[in-house]
C-alpha cells in the first residue's frame, strides 16, 4: 500500500488516479499523519449467490412437472 499526505494528494489527484486504475494499488491518503482515506480501483460487486442470477433469462416451455413418457425409460434400461 501507498500513502501520501492529503496536501499532494490534492495536487497530484487526477495522475494517483490513472495510477490505481494502471496499477491496481490502494492509495491510502493521511492528514496529519492519520489515515483519512483510501484510493482504490473500482470493482464491480459479485452476485451475492446464484438463485436468480438467470431471471428473466430462461424460458421454460412446456410442461417440466409430468412424469416422461413410459416407453422412453424402457428403451433406456436395454
Amino acid at each position: 500500500m501507498f500513502t501520501i499526505q492529503a496536501s499532494e494528494f490534492k495536487a497530484k489527484c487526477l495522475a494517483l488516479m490513472d495510477e490505481v486504475a494502471r496499477t491496481g494499488r490502494t492509495i491510502v491518503v493521511t492528514k496529519n499523519g492519520r489515515p483519512i482515506a483510501e484510493l482504490q480501483p473500482h470493482r464491480p460487486p459479485r452476485a451475492k449467490s446464484i438463485i436468480g442470477l438467470q431471471k428473466d433469462r430462461i424460458a421454460i416451455k412446456g410442461d417440466i412437472v409430468s412424469p416422461l413418457d413410459a416407453g422412453l425409460w424402457d428403451a433406456m434400461k436395454k
